[in-house]
Parts: C-alpha cells; structure tokens; sequence
C-alpha cells in the first residue's frame, strides 16, 4: 500500500533550514553509519512533491539548470510535483509538473504514478502541514541531527496533537532517526 511520507533532516529543536534559509549546518554532517543511505531510501520511492523554496533551493544547490542531467543521476525518473504560484523554470529531461491548488487531486495523481511504492514529500514544512491538515499524510521520518539553530524554518507550522505515534526510533550515524505514524485529523 502507497504511503505518504515527509522525509527530511531537521535540528534538534526542530528546524529544516537556519533563519537565512541555510542548510550549510546540513551539509557540513557525515551521513556515514546510516544504514542503507539515500539510495536505498529511494528505491521505496515512486513519487516525489516539494515545494517551490525547496525545488528553487534545489535548482541552485545542484546547479540542474546547468548540469540537467544531475537531476536524473539523484532522483532517475521519478515523476516531482512541485506546489507553487510562481513561475519556475522546468529542468530539462526531468518529469515536473508544476501544480497548485487543493493538494487532494493531486495526491492522488501521485499515488497512482507512485505505483507500489510511496510518495515522498521532500521538503517545505508548510506543504507538508497542508497534506497533514487533508489527512493525507502518513509517516514522518525524522533525522535529527545533533545542532542546535534556534530559529529558521520549522518542521511543521502546525500542531499536531494526539495524531502522532512513533514507530521506531534509533541512532543512524550522528543523526537519531524518528519514525512516526500519522493519525488523520480530528473530525
């Protein structure tokens, strides 16, 4: 069964990117003792969705634009929506499609092109809070990293009470990996 899960990496008190939008504190960590690294969390994946701070970070971070064929060297042919109101250039070769609006329909386009395996919503704490609110959202998956920014860009910009049940929990390398299901929101 497809799931929905927001996958990223965030602070120990709880921040995606640092107040300048910065993930240099990121990058600088070694990723060696996870277990089974990118790729393999990639093999899971059969549908990717972002939003358009985290594919315009991505476009200058890579440099895709220049380098287009990075894109399918990382992600291969996964189908990406990204949710956006702007216009955003398209990386050539890549299957994007730029959407907005209620997440509900597109969901379940990404459901059907992910086939078997999950959709993975890559980045944007506010994205992932829109699929929470629509019940559309089933796993986060956590790694924690042991810095502290405070402030920048929160996980999520909602509250999630009583929703939340961990799974699993254990040490990956610098980082301390969390897992926890997501109940639908109340009725």
């Amino acid at each position: 069964m497809t799931r929905t899960r927001y996958s990223t990496a965030m602070s120990l008190d709880g921040y995606l990117a640092d107040a300048a939008g910065s993930l240099d504190w990121l990058l600088t960590l070694s990723d060696e003792g996870t277990e089974g690294g990118f790729a393999s969390f990639l093999d899971g994946i059969g549908a990717m969705a972002m939003g358009a701070t985290t594919y315009e970070w991505v476009l200058a971070h890579e440099p895709l634009l220049e380098h287009p064929e990075r894109w399918q060297q990382t992600y291969g042919d996964r189908p990406s929506w990204v949710f956006t109101h702007r216009d955003l250039p398209r990386i050539p070769g890549a299957d994007i499609r730029f959407v907005s609006g209620d997440v509900r329909p597109v969901h379940a386009e990404m459901v059907q092109a992910a086939g078997e395996r999950d959709v993975w919503l890559v980045g944007g704490g506010p994205l992932a809070a829109v699929f929470a609110d629509a019940g559309l959202l089933d796993e986060l998956q956590l790694s924690v990293a042991p810095v502290l920014l405070a402030g920048g860009a929160p996980l999520l910009p909602r509250r999630l009470e009583g929703r939340l049940r961990l799974t699993d929990a254990r040490v990956a390398g610098v980082f301390a990996e969390l897992r926890y299901e997501v109940g639908p929101p109340p009725t």
